[in-house]
């Protein structure tokens, strides 16, 4: 990869220090100055609209920033990516999660270069694709499947379980789907209560066929099914690896594979979407990949000053390192959406979680957010009080769906003015009441807006998400796509779950030879 200059070795990155301290906006004063504030800080993406408005930025800040962006090479990192060019530098690897997305029209003499420079692996992605969603037509058919048990665990399990239940209302009618990812064996064992073997299908998504979490589920599972009677193992179990030959000694026959360039908390597009698939169909899931690529061509081809992911990225840096808000709370104002801040919390935090640079340097300064947050209304009357009046201050994104999924009266109408009334309260506070009932307002927030929640909005904002955090990373000069401090723990686990039999607490630091020695007592 061509050197590319980290954020805080260039020009802007001073001249935003400048600005920053010269003083910053008082929202309630810029909207009054400026009639076309809205206009100015707002945009129409794909499938999502985005208002900016309210955030602490001027004019002046945003030409910075998009300075920084160039400063840093952002628009040539992002053409390295969909190049196919090995971005991910620690592992070696090309990171194409984008091309999952790409419909197999792409292959046609008009294409882009880019995907020309990688039309095998188009190829391959269709092929696999073709076979995940014939399976999943044929899992939908069958009247004897009722229950389909998604064992996983990180990006094997946040992102499908989240777009199911996002996508509730397009789901086939008499399959019920269920998630099980943590290895204690209550969330397994709550699942199983609810489930017969003969009307239950088990998916295991394991990219090696080996994660601790995941195979100690499946083997309880499997002892479970062969237990109560349960037989044909190869009918009731299917597994997303890349390990077949592991997997058919487990005793399973139907297997969808994917590639070294798709990251975990990025492979919701590939056979890790088949729960998706099997709950919209594959036209539903067609169209969820169709939204995700609009959102694609769009972060390809947009200037920056047009460029919803990069002025998303742009914003989070600036409050991150200027700012020095340490979190960012996600408050979708949809419950079908309530799993949306944990998925949001790998695809961040994991992402960007960084402490040294791509060439392994530590850095000056912050990275990563830390992500957060509930449905909205449900938050309104627990962690509102810390927005409204702590004393942190952490910008807000409000997710809201214009139209809803119900027909229930008077409903939406409660639920969209909630969401408009805590934005605004945010920002203008109320400043002609003193000692308990002053709100200082000037608080930040973002209005990500849908005109309905479907398969092709839900593809939208995803990507949207995954876009603006390369943004963010690749000003920050680090290496997004790996996810080197997962592995220090697992390391540890392996040496102490010998020792919880034996007793041994030799080589031991004192906390945990003592609680070692509590557990066994």
């Amino acid at each position: 990869m061509n050197y590319r200059p980290r954020c805080d070795q260039t020009s802007a990155w001073a001249a935003l220090q400048a600005h920053f301290k010269a003083g910053q906006p008082v929202l309630r004063d810029a909207f009054a100055a400026d009639p076309k504030r809205f206009a100015s800080f707002s945009q129409q993406a794909p499938h999502v609209f985005a208002d900016l408005s309210k955030n602490l930025i001027d004019a002046g800040s945003q030409a910075l920033l998009f300075d920084l962006a160039r400063q840093c090479g952002l628009e040539q990192h992002r053409d390295a990516m969909f190049a196919g060019e090995l971005i991910n530098s620690t592992e070696q690897r090309a990171v194409m999660h984008w091309l999952l997305r790409n419909p197999a029209s792409a292959l046609d003499k008009h294409a882009p270069d880019a995907i020309k420079n990688v039309a095998n692996e188009l190829t391959e992605v269709h092929a696999t694709l073709e076979a995940m969603l014939a399976y999943a037509e044929q899992v939908r058919a069958d009247e004897a499947i009722t229950d389909i048990v998604n064992i996983g665990i990180g990006g094997s399990d946040l992102g499908p379980q989240m777009a199911v239940l996002a996508l509730e209302a397009f789901a086939a009618p008499g399959k019920r789907l269920h998630f099980v990812s943590n290895v204690d064996g209550d969330e397994l064992a709550g699942v199983l209560k609810r489930c017969k073997p003969r009307n239950t299908l088990f998916l295991i998504a394991s990219k090696t066929f080996t994660t601790t979490e995941t195979m100690t589920n499946a083997q309880s599972a499997r002892r479970w099914f062969e237990a109560n009677g349960g037989q044909d193992i190869a009918r009731h179990f299917a597994a997303l690896t890349t390990n077949v030959a592991v997997a058919g000694e487990f005793g399973i026959s139907t297997t969808f594979g994917f590639w070294d360039w798709v990251g975990g908390r990025y492979s919701l597009w590939s056979a890790i979407g088949l729960p998706i698939a099997i709950a919209i169909g594959a036209a539903g899931f067609r169209d969820f990949l169709a939204g995700a690529h609009a959102m694609d061509e769009h972060f390809r081809t947009a200037p920056l000053e047009s460029n919803l992911p990069v002025r998303l990225g742009l914003l989070d840096v600036w409050y991150r390192n200027f700012h020095g808000f340490t979190s960012r709370s996600i408050a979708p104002y949809s419950s079908a959406l309530r799993r949306l801040p944990a998925y949001l919390q790998q695809l961040e935090m994991e992402s960007n979680g960084k402490r040294v640079d791509a060439q392994g340097n530590t850095l000056p300064f912050a990275t990563s957010p830390v992500l957060w947050g509930e449905p909205g209304t449900n938050g309104q009357h627990a962690y509102f009080q810390m927005l409204h009046q702590g004393t942190d201050v952490v910008p807000v994104e409000l997710v809201a769906v214009k139209k809803p999924a119900h027909d229930l009266p008077a409903h939406h109408g409660k639920l969209l003015a909630n969401a408009l009334a805590q934005a605004q309260a945010l920002m203008l506070g109320q400043s002609d009441a003193g000692g308990h009932r002053h709100f200082p307002g000037n608080r930040p927030s973002t209005f990500l807006l849908l005109d309905e929640l479907t398969p092709t909005s839900l593809g939208a904002l995803i990507a949207l998400q995954e876009h603006r955090v390369f943004v963010s990373g690749a000003l920050w000069g680090i290496n997004s796509f790996d996810q080197w401090g997962v592995e220090l723990g697992k390391v540890l686990a392996k040496d102490i779950e010998p020792r919880l039999a034996s007793g041994n607490t030799a080589g031991l630091d004192g906390s945990t030879a003592g609680l070692l020695g509590k557990l066994r007592a």
